[in-house]
């Protein structure tokens, strides 16, 4: 593992300057005292330089082979497109940082598995960036499920509503599962602990952009996940909600209910003429920002202290069976076992 002294703040490099990308560079840069941002990469040519520049970061690259040799690194946070995460992860263990990489870690069990065996063997923390385990809501249901105040989780529900505004032509196949719902199937495992799902239903269909059905998009799907303590789990999603960005979850337990999100961007609600009126949010980075903060803060701790990070390649991988066991389901419009998918 790269080395730093545990009263500096961790050396992180940011790979990765997309949208999502580009907000944890600043998290980095201005909202940890316990990281310094050291290094921005990103292929694009003069990108890196300008978002270093901006945010104060010593170095830029459009390699990050460059900086996983840079003795300044101690971490790195993916956040490159899907497709390059598992080699990305794969060399920056090489390279003995840590890694903090957003979801899926990888496209394919095969390639998950190649990742989680690196940074074993180079014994670095790796966690995985399921956000929603971080926010207040979820955490709190959490609390509870392990207080056993909820009782023994009978059925679970997840929601992703996007808000829309999604090019067609950039959406790769099987994305509403492996990049959307993967979120969600993280969230159901998390509220029904030590639990495992073994078999999974799903039926999906574009109904925001039908033209593109026939390309392999699917923008809508609802997934029936079974889980070996006889819980039973619903995740959903769509790639457009007209009232903003729509992120919740529910568990029902032999001893109550908890349930989390609502989409309120403030607790506020207008009464007026018409009626009463709330703001809803209308992005991730606007209803989940203490979250997505949340998530590095850990992951910072996880480096500092050598502790093993909260979500690493194991949950990632549970995920992700499910992920590639919905989109067989659909393919084949049966019920598809996870031990089908998870070898």
């Amino acid at each position: 593992m790269s080395q730093f002294n545990s009263g500096s703040p961790v050396g992180v490099a940011l790979i990765g300057s997309g949208r999502m990308g580009a907000y944890h560079g600043e998290t980095l840069a201005r909202r940890l005292p316990g990281a310094r941002l050291v290094a921005v990469v990103d292929p694009a040519p003069g990108t890196a330089e300008k978002l270093a520049a901006e945010w104060g970061a010593p170095a830029a690259y459009t390699d990050a082979a460059q900086a996983f040799a840079d003795a300044a690194v101690n971490a790195v946070v993916i956040a490159a497109p899907a497709r390059f995460h598992a080699e990305l992860i794969v060399g920056a263990a090489q390279g003995g940082k840590a890694v903090f990489c957003e979801k899926p870690a990888a496209l394919e069990l095969a390639e998950l598995d190649r990742a989680i065996d690196a940074v074993r063997a180079a014994d670095v923390a790796f966690q995985v960036g399921f956000n929603r385990r971080f926010a207040p809501d979820w955490a709190a249901a959490r609390a509870l499920l392990d207080q056993g105040v909820v009782g023994t989780p009978r059925l679970l529900r997840s929601v992703t509503r996007d808000p829309g505004g999604f090019d067609p032509a950039r959406v790769p196949a099987d994305t509403i599962f492996n990049e959307t719902l993967i979120h969600d199937f993280d969230t159901l495992r998390f509220l029904n602990p030590g639990a495992g799902a073994v078999e999974v239903y799903a039926t999906a269909d574009a109904l925001v952009e039908p033209v593109w059905k026939d390309r392999g998009l699917l923008d809508t799907a609802v997934v029936t996940v079974k889980f070996d303590n006889g819980a039973i789990g619903i995740a959903e999603a769509c790639f457009q909600a007209a009232y903003g960005y729509d992120v919740r979850g529910e568990v029902f337990g032999s001893a109550g209910m908890a349930t989390m999100g609502d989409g309120r961007a403030t607790g506020m609600v207008f009464s007026g003429a018409t009626g009463r009126a709330i703001d809803t949010a209308r992005s991730d980075q606007e209803l989940l920002a203490g979250a997505y903060t949340a998530e590095l803060a850990a992951f910072i701790d996880a480096v500092r202290t050598r502790r093993p990070a909260l979500v690493g390649g194991e949950d990632a991988r549970a995920a992700l069976s499910i992920a590639k066991a919905a989109a067989r389901s659909v393919r084949e419009n049966r019920p598809v076992t996870i031990a089908e998918v998870a070898k």
